[in-house]
């Protein structure tokens, strides 16, 4: 997860929490020595689908992927479509190599999804403006604590990158089990009533799983644990 500079959201000043966990299995490795560069997010540049993907077509971008479980189910879901995806825990990347790439020859690969190994603030930074349908926040760290509220995705800098880049009428996703983060995230999230609409009407709409939203490992863990989890949708206004 990320920090920022106050009145920049793609300026960072450190990344924090792990970047790695346990070693990598012997194919997890081989998949982020091969697999990941040939379809990792240009290093500098703008990044836009005919780019990405050598084709106009609609843009996914999910921030934090874990596992890769989301990812690749609404990448695959929608083949027209192209996925940009960021992750800075290298474990995490390699899980999601490993759907990519079809699950060990289980299924054909996916391949309209490029990969950032990293932060995705500075990407998301250099997608142009209006060009995203679909933004994926889901289940972020939620530093609990109230002096790391700074560190929280969820805050007014990155609401308001989030604003500038999905199109009008495009989507925000945003999961969660954690309640401060829950209360954290309505109270920022209704200092931007003027660009997003929250599309819930009655309470299932925001407590039960949306269709064509997954469940991830993170989520499943959550309910194992006996938590509430909690999905959100806004639309970007024009």
């Amino acid at each position: 997860m990320t920090a920022y500079k106050s009145g920049d959201p793609t300026t960072l000043n450190r990344l924090y929490g792990r970047a790695k966990g346990k070693p990598l299995r012997q194919g997890q490795q081989a998949l982020v020595d091969t697999l990941l560069p040939q379809i990792a997010v240009p290093a500098e540049g703008p990044v836009t689908a005919q780019r990405l993907f050598g084709r106009d077509c609609p843009l996914h971008f999910e921030i934090g992927f874990g596992g890769g479980e989301h990812m690749a189910f609404r990448a695959d879901l929608l083949p027209d479509h192209g996925y940009i995806g960021a992750e800075p825990f290298l474990n995490g990347v390699a899980q999601a190599l490993t759907h990519l790439d079809g699950d060990n020859g289980a299924r054909p690969p996916i391949p309209n999804v490029r990969i950032q190994h990293g932060d995705a603030l500075e990407v998301l930074g250099r997608v142009p403006d209006g060009a995203l349908s679909f933004l994926y926040l889901l289940h972020p760290d939620p530093w609990p604590k109230a002096r790391h509220a700074k560190r929280r995705m969820m805050n007014d800098g990155p609401l308001e990158l989030f604003a500038r880049k999905l199109k009008p009428g495009g989507e925000f996703r945003f999961g969660t089990d954690h309640p401060i983060y829950l209360r954290h995230a309505l109270m920022v999230m209704r200092r931007h009533t003027d660009t997003f609409r929250w599309l819930a009407e009655t309470p299932q709409d925001f407590q039960k799983r949306p269709g064509g939203w997954p469940e991830t490992r993170y989520e499943a863990k959550a309910r194992a644990q006996g938590h509430e989890v909690w999905y959100f949708r806004y639309r970007r206004l024009g």
